[in-house]
C-alpha cells in the first residue's frame, strides 16, 4: 500500500487553514487553530487515531470561532478523502464506543463514498455552552457541525451519539475520541482484503 498522505490548503475570505496528515502514523499532532479547546479536541483526535496531524489555522477570531472551526473541519475531511485514494484493502467500518468519567460516546464509521452524519443523544444545553479557559471558546454546539463537516467533505459516513454525560468539556472530549477510535478501525489496512471493500466496486 502506498504511503497515504496528503496537504490541503482552504482560503477564504474568512480564513486560512492549512493541514497534513498522514493516515498511517502514530498519532503525531501539531494543531495551531486560535481556539485552545479545539486543539485539545484535535489533538485527541490524532492521539487516539494514530493518524499523525498537522492543522494550521488563521482566521477571523474577533467575530467568532465559528469559521475557524468549520474551515479546519473541511479541510481535515478532505485531506482525509485525498490520503485514502481508492480505498483498496481498508477495513471500511470501525465502531468504538469511549468513556470520559459520568460521559459516553458511542460512534460508527463508515467509509462509504457517501456522506452522512447523524448525532444524538447530546443535552439541549450543549447548544448554549462555551468551553474553554483563556482566549476565544469553543462552542457547544459546533460539535455536531465539525462531525457534518467531516462527513461531508472526508465522504464518509458518521453515527455518533452521546449515551451519558454531564459535564459538557467531559461530553465532546468522548466523542472526539469516539471518532478517533472508529476511524483508526475504519480506514486501517487488512491484509486479507487486496480490492475495494465494496461489491459496487468503488467506494
Amino acid at each position: 500500500m502506498m504511503a497515504r498522505r496528503a496537504e490541503m490548503t482552504r482560503r477564504t475570505g474568512e480564513t486560512k487553514v492549512e493541514v497534513s496528515l498522514h493516515l498511517d502514523g502514530t498519532g503525531q499532532a501539531d494543531i495551531a487553530t486560535g481556539i485552545g479547546f479545539y486543539d485539545h479536541m484535535l489533538t485527541a483526535l490524532a492521539k487516539h487515531s494514530l493518524i499523525d496531524l498537522s492543522v494550521k489555522v488563521m482566521g477571523d477570531v474577533w467575530i467568532d470561532s465559528h469559521h475557524c472551526i468549520e474551515d479546519a473541519a473541511i479541510t481535515i475531511g478532505q485531506a482525509i478523502k485525498e490520503a485514502l485514494g481508492d480505498k483498496r484493502g481498508i477495513r471500511r467500518f470501525g465502531e468504538a464506543t469511549v468513556p470520559l468519567d459520568e460521559a459516553l460516546a458511542h460512534c460508527v464509521v463508515d467509509v462509504a463514498g457517501r456522506s452522512y452524519c447523524a448525532v444524538s443523544g447530546e443535552p439541549e444545553g450543549m447548544a448554549y455552552v462555551r468551553i474553554g479557559g483563556e482566549g476565544v471558546l469553543y462552542p457547544g454546539s459546533m460539535t455536531t457541525h465539525v462531525l457534518e463537516s467531516l462527513a461531508a467533505n472526508a465522504e464518509i459516513c458518521i453515527h455518533m451519539r452521546v449515551l451519558a454525560g454531564r459535564e459538557p468539556h467531559h461530553i465532546v472530549e468522548a466523542q472526539f475520541k469516539a471518532l478517533a477510535r472508529a476511524l483508526r478501525a475504519a480506514v486501517e489496512p487488512d491484509q486479507r482484503v487486496v480490492w475495494v471493500p465494496s461489491t459496487k466496486g468503488i467506494l
